[in-house]
């Protein structure tokens, strides 16, 4: 790692969601990428809705159809306030309305489970398979038990039942940048190396609003980092974060499977980031624990 980018001393403040690991395949790579990008495109958790992400793609030898293929997450929020049966429930909700709104009207999408250590199971037939009016039926099909949902290009394929799991949300890093350049660059380098991490996504990949918790507008939620907002340095003068010269800060948003997951994901992306000129330092951004109850140090990435 280049001596002259800082490594601040501070955390990324994370928390606990549940996650489904699901297969969309389909005839052809371009009906794949659309059904992936489409269903994974919004990062809502903060408005109650799930959020998720691309993890990979997959070869035709890859999946359980043997058709063209995405490995993509989906996550909600686990609610402090709640029982995790009522999380779970709204969970399930918005992952049919994905499911349902994204990838099954997508000409020739199937739907598959990709989550082997699965803590429990969500019955697909409920909030997906009635899609068919009570015209859908169950059979087995490449050795999974699927539902058949009747549509007018037949017909849509799911399995009945997907695994869901508890797992890290919100873990991240800031890359404080002197150039537009140097933003663009160390971004995609950073995102290319996360990938190749098994079991993160990124729902925002590189983000340009990073949040904070306190707010004058509650309607809204979340409002802009303040402090952190180059164009307002000089109105907030002494209250400003911004370091001199610094003016990009983007942040990347990581979910994983695990905190292991997670951390390597994060030392990877920055470790791939701070390679280009123009980086000045990376920080994260944390709540003072307000947010969750994970903190994942910087400097601990890096021993």
């Amino acid at each position: 790692m280049p001596a002259k980018v800082e490594i601040e001393d501070t955390y990324a403040e994370a928390f606990k969601g549940i996650f489904c690991r699901l297969i969309i395949t389909a005839d052809d790579k371009r009906t794949v990428r659309s059904a992936a990008h489409d269903a994974t495109a919004t990062p809502s958790v903060v408005i109650g809705r799930v959020e998720g992400g691309v993890e990979k793609w997959l070869s035709k030898n890859e999946t359980p159809d043997h058709r063209n293929g995405a490995v993509v997450q989906f996550w909600g929020a686990v609610d402090a306030k709640a029982t995790l049966a009522d999380s779970l429930k709204k969970f399930e909700t918005e992952l049919s309305y994905r499911i349902r709104q994204d990838i099954l009207v997508k000409p020739f999408t199937a739907v598959f489970d990709a989550l082997p250590h699965a803590e429990g199971k969500l019955d697909m037939m409920t909030r997906v398979g009635h899609c068919g009016d009570g015209y859908e039926w169950v059979e087995k099909r490449f050795g999974r038990e699927v539902i058949v949902v009747p549509i007018m290009v037949p017909d849509f394929i799911i399995e009945r039942y997907v695994g869901y799991a508890c797992g890290v949300m919100g873990a991240n890093f800031w890359l404080m940048c002197k150039t537009k350049r140097a933003l663009k660059k160390a971004g995609s380098k950073a995102l290319e190396a996360i990938r190749s991490v098994s079991g993160v996504v990124t729902p925002f990949d590189v983000c340009s609003a990073g949040s904070k918790t306190e707010t004058r507008f509650p309607l809204i939620g979340p409002t802009t980092n303040h402090p952190y907002c180059p164009s307002l340095r000089q109105r907030l003068a002494k209250a400003s974060m911004v370091p001199k010269s610094m003016r990009y800060i983007p942040e990347i948003v990581i979910n994983g499977v695990s905190m292991q997951a997670v951390k390597a994901a994060m030392k990877a992306g920055i470790q791939a980031a701070v390679s280009v000129e123009g980086v000045m330092r990376v920080s994260a951004g944390n709540y003072g624990g307000k947010l969750g109850e994970y903190k994942i140090y910087l400097r601990e990435l890096f021993p």
